[in-house]
Protein backbone atom coordinates (compact mmCIF):
# COMPACT_ATOMS: atom_id res chain seq x y z
CA UNK A 1 0.00 0.00 0.00
CA UNK A 2 1.83 3.39 -1.58
CA UNK A 3 1.73 5.92 1.86
CA UNK A 4 0.08 9.30 1.00
CA UNK A 5 1.58 12.65 2.25
CA UNK A 6 -1.53 14.04 2.75
CA UNK A 7 -2.53 11.23 4.91
CA UNK A 8 -1.67 9.99 8.37
CA UNK A 9 0.22 6.34 8.06
CA UNK A 10 -1.94 3.57 9.97
CA UNK A 11 0.34 1.73 12.52
CA UNK A 12 -2.06 -0.22 14.64
CA UNK A 13 -1.73 -0.39 18.05
CA UNK A 14 -2.60 -3.59 18.82
CA UNK A 15 -2.30 -6.85 16.47
CA UNK A 16 -4.34 -9.58 16.77
CA UNK A 17 -3.18 -12.35 18.78
CA UNK A 18 -4.90 -16.05 18.80
CA UNK A 19 -5.80 -16.99 22.37
CA UNK A 20 -4.55 -20.53 23.71
CA UNK A 21 -8.19 -22.22 23.55
CA UNK A 22 -7.82 -21.51 19.54
CA UNK A 23 -5.10 -23.58 19.11
CA UNK A 24 -6.19 -26.22 21.35
CA UNK A 25 -8.95 -26.98 19.57
CA UNK A 26 -7.28 -27.36 16.07
CA UNK A 27 -7.53 -30.90 16.12
CA UNK A 28 -7.94 -32.83 12.71
CA UNK A 29 -9.66 -35.76 14.43
CA UNK A 30 -12.18 -32.87 15.59
CA UNK A 31 -14.06 -31.65 12.50
CA UNK A 32 -16.32 -29.10 14.76
CA UNK A 33 -13.61 -28.04 16.68
CA UNK A 34 -11.23 -27.97 13.47
CA UNK A 35 -13.88 -25.45 11.80
CA UNK A 36 -14.17 -23.41 14.89
CA UNK A 37 -10.96 -23.00 15.29
CA UNK A 38 -10.07 -21.96 11.74
CA UNK A 39 -12.97 -19.27 12.30
CA UNK A 40 -11.43 -17.94 14.97
CA UNK A 41 -8.38 -17.49 13.51
CA UNK A 42 -9.50 -16.34 10.63
CA UNK A 43 -11.65 -13.52 12.73
CA UNK A 44 -8.56 -12.44 13.84
CA UNK A 45 -6.96 -12.07 10.46
CA UNK A 46 -9.63 -10.11 8.93
CA UNK A 47 -9.38 -7.49 11.47
CA UNK A 48 -6.19 -6.89 10.32
CA UNK A 49 -6.78 -6.92 7.10
CA UNK A 50 -9.28 -4.29 6.79
CA UNK A 51 -7.28 -2.24 9.06
CA UNK A 52 -4.78 -2.25 6.09
CA UNK A 53 -2.11 -0.66 7.88
CA UNK A 54 0.57 1.44 5.87
CA UNK A 55 2.82 -1.62 5.68
CA UNK A 56 0.67 -4.41 4.71
CA UNK A 57 1.89 -4.19 1.20
CA UNK A 58 5.41 -5.28 2.45
CA UNK A 59 3.59 -7.93 5.30
CA UNK A 60 1.56 -9.67 2.19
CA UNK A 61 4.84 -9.61 -0.03
CA UNK A 62 6.91 -10.98 2.50
CA UNK A 63 4.31 -13.93 3.44
CA UNK A 64 4.47 -14.60 -1.16
CA UNK A 65 8.11 -14.95 -0.36
CA UNK A 66 7.45 -17.75 2.00
CA UNK A 67 4.84 -19.06 -0.46
CA UNK A 68 6.99 -19.19 -3.15
CA UNK A 69 10.20 -20.73 -1.37
CA UNK A 70 7.41 -23.69 -0.62
CA UNK A 71 6.37 -23.66 -4.07
CA UNK A 72 9.98 -24.66 -5.34
CA UNK A 73 9.85 -27.53 -2.97
CA UNK A 74 6.86 -29.01 -4.61
CA UNK A 75 7.89 -28.19 -8.07
CA UNK A 76 11.30 -29.91 -7.29
CA UNK A 77 13.59 -26.69 -6.97
CA UNK A 78 16.15 -26.19 -4.24
CA UNK A 79 15.97 -22.04 -4.30
CA UNK A 80 16.00 -20.68 -0.64
CA UNK A 81 14.26 -17.19 -0.22
CA UNK A 82 17.08 -15.36 -0.77
CA UNK A 83 17.67 -17.11 -3.63
CA UNK A 84 14.35 -16.08 -4.83
CA UNK A 85 14.71 -12.30 -3.43
CA UNK A 86 17.87 -12.65 -5.77
CA UNK A 87 15.70 -13.77 -8.76
CA UNK A 88 13.82 -11.20 -8.56
CA UNK A 89 14.94 -8.02 -7.59
CA UNK A 90 18.60 -8.38 -9.70
CA UNK A 91 16.69 -9.03 -12.79
CA UNK A 92 16.92 -6.21 -14.97
CA UNK A 93 13.82 -4.58 -16.14
CA UNK A 94 11.48 -6.44 -18.87
CA UNK A 95 13.87 -9.63 -18.39
CA UNK A 96 13.02 -13.25 -17.16
CA UNK A 97 13.54 -14.01 -13.83
CA UNK A 98 13.77 -17.80 -14.22
CA UNK A 99 11.60 -20.41 -13.28
CA UNK A 100 12.13 -19.60 -9.37
CA UNK A 101 11.71 -16.05 -9.98
CA UNK A 102 8.48 -17.12 -11.98
CA UNK A 103 7.32 -18.71 -9.14
CA UNK A 104 7.86 -15.79 -6.80
CA UNK A 105 5.71 -13.94 -9.13
CA UNK A 106 3.03 -16.01 -9.38
CA UNK A 107 2.71 -15.10 -5.33
CA UNK A 108 3.24 -11.77 -5.59
CA UNK A 109 0.37 -11.36 -8.17
CA UNK A 110 -1.89 -13.24 -5.04
CA UNK A 111 -0.71 -10.83 -2.87
CA UNK A 112 -0.79 -7.66 -4.86
CA UNK A 113 -4.42 -7.87 -7.18
CA UNK A 114 -7.26 -8.12 -6.11
CA UNK A 115 -8.92 -11.88 -5.90
CA UNK A 116 -10.63 -12.00 -9.39
CA UNK A 117 -10.49 -15.34 -11.10
CA UNK A 118 -10.65 -15.50 -14.99
CA UNK A 119 -9.40 -17.63 -17.35
CA UNK A 120 -7.04 -15.61 -19.22
CA UNK A 121 -4.71 -14.80 -15.92
CA UNK A 122 -5.16 -18.70 -14.68
CA UNK A 123 -3.37 -18.99 -17.89
CA UNK A 124 -1.08 -16.93 -17.15
CA UNK A 125 -0.61 -17.83 -14.25
CA UNK A 126 -0.29 -21.40 -15.02
CA UNK A 127 2.50 -20.23 -17.39
CA UNK A 128 4.47 -18.83 -14.26
CA UNK A 129 4.20 -22.25 -12.74
CA UNK A 130 5.76 -23.63 -15.47
CA UNK A 131 2.03 -25.97 -16.17
CA UNK A 132 0.81 -27.25 -18.95
CA UNK A 133 -1.60 -24.74 -21.01
CA UNK A 134 -4.26 -26.98 -22.65
CA UNK A 135 -6.30 -27.04 -19.73
CA UNK A 136 -9.96 -25.68 -19.78
CA UNK A 137 -9.52 -22.45 -18.02
CA UNK A 138 -13.01 -21.18 -18.24
CA UNK A 139 -14.51 -24.48 -16.52
CA UNK A 140 -11.75 -23.86 -13.79
CA UNK A 141 -12.83 -19.97 -13.07
CA UNK A 142 -16.26 -21.26 -13.19
CA UNK A 143 -15.77 -24.07 -10.29
CA UNK A 144 -14.11 -21.17 -8.24
CA UNK A 145 -16.78 -18.47 -8.83
CA UNK A 146 -18.86 -21.32 -7.43
CA UNK A 147 -16.87 -22.16 -4.49
CA UNK A 148 -16.72 -18.65 -3.32
CA UNK A 149 -20.25 -18.14 -3.83
CA UNK A 150 -21.74 -21.10 -2.40
CA UNK A 151 -22.14 -20.17 1.51
CA UNK A 152 -19.87 -22.58 2.65
CA UNK A 153 -17.21 -21.55 5.62
CA UNK A 154 -14.64 -20.19 3.39
CA UNK A 155 -11.76 -23.06 4.43
CA UNK A 156 -14.75 -25.71 3.27
CA UNK A 157 -15.43 -23.34 -0.05
CA UNK A 158 -11.62 -23.57 -0.95
CA UNK A 159 -11.38 -27.32 -0.34
CA UNK A 160 -13.99 -27.43 -2.64
CA UNK A 161 -13.26 -25.52 -5.33
CA UNK A 162 -9.82 -27.56 -5.25
CA UNK A 163 -11.54 -30.43 -5.12
CA UNK A 164 -13.65 -30.07 -8.19
CA UNK A 165 -10.61 -28.07 -10.19
CA UNK A 166 -8.60 -31.39 -9.30
CA UNK A 167 -10.89 -34.09 -10.51
CA UNK A 168 -11.05 -32.15 -13.84
CA UNK A 169 -7.11 -31.63 -13.87
CA UNK A 170 -4.81 -33.77 -11.65
CA UNK A 171 -2.20 -31.72 -12.88
CA UNK A 172 -3.12 -28.76 -10.78
CA UNK A 173 -1.92 -29.33 -7.41
CA UNK A 174 0.47 -26.04 -7.08
CA UNK A 175 -2.16 -23.77 -8.73
CA UNK A 176 -4.59 -25.45 -6.16
CA UNK A 177 -2.98 -24.75 -3.20
CA UNK A 178 -2.86 -20.77 -4.33
CA UNK A 179 -6.26 -21.06 -5.37
CA UNK A 180 -6.97 -21.88 -1.81
CA UNK A 181 -5.92 -18.27 -1.00
CA UNK A 182 -7.67 -16.66 -3.61
CA UNK A 183 -11.13 -18.58 -2.66
CA UNK A 184 -10.89 -17.70 1.24
CA UNK A 185 -10.07 -13.68 0.14
CA UNK A 186 -13.80 -14.07 -2.32
CA UNK A 187 -15.52 -15.46 0.74
CA UNK A 188 -14.37 -13.15 3.43
CA UNK A 189 -14.52 -9.88 0.99
CA UNK A 190 -10.92 -8.85 1.35
CA UNK A 191 -9.58 -6.68 -1.01
CA UNK A 192 -6.35 -8.53 -1.44
CA UNK A 193 -5.62 -12.02 -0.61
CA UNK A 194 -3.29 -13.36 2.15
CA UNK A 195 -0.55 -16.07 1.00
CA UNK A 196 -0.50 -18.40 4.01
CA UNK A 197 -1.82 -21.97 2.37
CA UNK A 198 1.18 -22.82 0.87
CA UNK A 199 3.49 -22.85 3.89
CA UNK A 200 1.53 -25.69 5.30
CA UNK A 201 1.45 -27.92 2.76
CA UNK A 202 4.52 -30.00 4.28
CA UNK A 203 3.39 -29.58 7.44
CA UNK A 204 2.94 -32.64 9.51
CA UNK A 205 -0.74 -31.62 9.75
CA UNK A 206 -0.86 -32.95 6.09
CA UNK A 207 0.78 -36.17 6.20
CA UNK A 208 -0.54 -39.35 5.95
CA UNK A 209 -0.76 -40.88 9.10
CA UNK A 210 1.79 -43.98 9.11
CA UNK A 211 3.40 -42.99 5.92
CA UNK A 212 6.39 -41.01 5.73
CA UNK A 213 5.81 -39.29 1.58
CA UNK A 214 2.78 -39.23 1.70
CA UNK A 215 0.38 -36.44 2.73
CA UNK A 216 -3.36 -34.90 2.17
CA UNK A 217 -3.56 -33.01 -1.22
CA UNK A 218 -5.96 -30.70 -2.65
CA UNK A 219 -9.00 -32.96 -3.92
CA UNK A 220 -8.83 -35.58 -1.40
CA UNK A 221 -11.79 -36.09 1.15
CA UNK A 222 -9.96 -35.46 4.65
CA UNK A 223 -8.30 -32.26 2.63
CA UNK A 224 -10.95 -29.46 3.86
CA UNK A 225 -10.61 -30.86 7.51
CA UNK A 226 -7.33 -30.57 7.60
CA UNK A 227 -7.26 -27.04 5.97
CA UNK A 228 -8.73 -26.01 8.75
CA UNK A 229 -6.44 -26.82 11.63
CA UNK A 230 -3.57 -26.15 9.22
CA UNK A 231 -4.95 -22.48 8.63
CA UNK A 232 -4.83 -21.99 12.40
CA UNK A 233 -1.02 -22.20 12.50
CA UNK A 234 -0.68 -20.92 9.36
CA UNK A 235 -2.95 -16.94 10.77
CA UNK A 236 -1.30 -17.61 14.05
CA UNK A 237 2.53 -17.64 11.87
CA UNK A 238 1.52 -14.75 9.69
CA UNK A 239 0.21 -12.31 12.83
CA UNK A 240 3.55 -13.02 14.21
CA UNK A 241 5.43 -11.28 11.18
CA UNK A 242 2.77 -8.15 11.03
CA UNK A 243 3.46 -7.52 14.66
CA UNK A 244 7.25 -7.75 13.75
CA UNK A 245 6.83 -5.41 10.29
CA UNK A 246 4.41 -3.13 12.36
CA UNK A 247 7.37 -2.11 14.78
CA UNK A 248 10.02 -1.68 12.15
CA UNK A 249 7.33 0.10 10.38
CA UNK A 250 7.23 2.33 12.97
CA UNK A 251 10.38 2.76 13.23
CA UNK A 252 10.70 3.84 10.05
CA UNK A 253 8.39 6.59 10.06
CA UNK A 254 10.01 7.76 13.17
CA UNK A 255 13.12 8.10 11.39
CA UNK A 256 11.49 9.82 8.34
CA UNK A 257 11.44 13.47 8.81
CA UNK A 258 15.19 13.26 9.28
CA UNK A 259 15.72 12.19 6.04
CA UNK A 260 16.63 14.99 3.45
CA UNK A 261 17.45 13.31 0.23
CA UNK A 262 14.68 14.03 -2.55
CA UNK A 263 12.84 11.14 -3.28
CA UNK A 264 13.10 9.20 0.06
CA UNK A 265 9.72 9.20 0.24
CA UNK A 266 9.80 7.23 -2.82
CA UNK A 267 11.68 4.59 -1.06
CA UNK A 268 9.68 4.71 1.85
CA UNK A 269 6.64 4.14 0.46
CA UNK A 270 8.55 0.86 -1.32
CA UNK A 271 9.82 -0.47 2.06
CA UNK A 272 6.33 -0.10 3.32
CA UNK A 273 4.48 -1.54 0.30
CA UNK A 274 6.77 -4.58 -0.63
CA UNK A 275 9.09 -7.14 0.51
CA UNK A 276 12.05 -5.37 -0.50
CA UNK A 277 13.85 -3.26 -2.92
CA UNK A 278 17.77 -3.60 -4.50
CA UNK A 279 19.99 -0.77 -2.96
CA UNK A 280 20.81 0.42 -6.57
CA UNK A 281 17.01 1.74 -6.95
CA UNK A 282 16.61 5.15 -8.84
CA UNK A 283 13.41 7.02 -9.42
CA UNK A 284 13.04 10.82 -11.37
CA UNK A 285 13.87 12.14 -7.87
CA UNK A 286 16.80 9.97 -6.66
CA UNK A 287 19.57 8.53 -8.32
CA UNK A 288 21.62 5.51 -7.43
CA UNK A 289 24.30 7.13 -6.11
CA UNK A 290 21.84 8.94 -3.30
CA UNK A 291 19.92 6.02 -2.90
CA UNK A 292 22.85 4.46 -1.97
CA UNK A 293 24.04 7.31 0.89
CA UNK A 294 20.20 7.19 1.32
CA UNK A 295 20.26 3.24 2.29
CA UNK A 296 23.27 4.24 4.70
CA UNK A 297 21.60 6.64 6.48
CA UNK A 298 18.76 4.08 6.88
CA UNK A 299 20.80 1.33 8.19
CA UNK A 300 22.26 3.97 11.02
CA UNK A 301 19.05 4.69 11.94
CA UNK A 302 18.26 0.94 12.03
CA UNK A 303 15.50 1.55 10.40
CA UNK A 304 16.07 -1.03 7.32
CA UNK A 305 17.88 -4.47 7.42
CA UNK A 306 20.01 -5.66 4.67
CA UNK A 307 18.53 -8.79 3.23
CA UNK A 308 21.37 -10.36 0.83
CA UNK A 309 24.14 -10.53 3.03
CA UNK A 310 26.44 -9.72 0.40
CA UNK A 311 29.01 -6.59 0.19
CA UNK A 312 27.79 -5.84 -3.35
CA UNK A 313 24.33 -6.14 -5.00
CA UNK A 314 22.53 -5.52 -1.91
CA UNK A 315 18.62 -5.97 -1.06
CA UNK A 316 16.78 -4.15 1.56
CA UNK A 317 13.44 -4.34 3.52
CA UNK A 318 11.82 -3.52 6.51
Amino acid sequence: MARRSDSPPVVPDVIPRLPGWVTARADPADPVGAAFSAGAALHALDSLVRAEPVWAGAWRHRLALDCAAEACRMAGRTETQAALRDAWYLCPANGDPGPAGNLFAAWRRLAGQRPQAEAEGLATLAELMGLPGDMDWQAIAGMIDTAATSGRPAPLAAAAATAAIMALEPRTELLCWWLVDLVLARCLGWQRAVPLAMTSAFTPVFRVEGGRSKRIRPGDPQFGQVLCVALVEAVASALRDATTLSRRAAHLLEVAPKLRAKGASDVLDILLGDDALPGTFASRRLSRFASRRLFARLEQFEAVRELSGRASFRIYGL
